[in-house]
């Protein structure tokens, strides 16, 4: 069973641009408005506003950050096919 208070989640945001960007986090919507005040990754802040597209929740950080390697890895029509396919959690 996973903690919610321990919990780490994976995220897909889309970007004003269109491009998607993936990261980790515990609280997501608080990094969803770091992102959008330009205070997240470096990609993101010339790309805002950015809108949460996917999350997935993980009981252990290094489980999250191997599903965000593995999502990285897929292409754009992949990441946008694992979005329509599983909506946010």
């Amino acid at each position: 069973m996973i903690n919610p208070t321990e919990s780490w989640y994976t995220y897909i945001l889309q970007c004003a641009d269109g491009s998607l960007y993936t990261g980790i986090a515990r609280d997501v919507i608080k990094r969803l408005a770091e992102h959008n005040q330009g205070k997240g990754a470096r990609y993101t802040r010339s790309r805002r506003p950015c809108l949460l597209r996917f999350m997935e929740r993980h009981a252990a950080r290094s489980s999250a950050q191997k599903r965000e390697a593995e999502i990285k890895k897929l292409s754009p029509e992949q990441k946008r096919a694992l979005i329509l396919g599983c909506p946010i959690q």
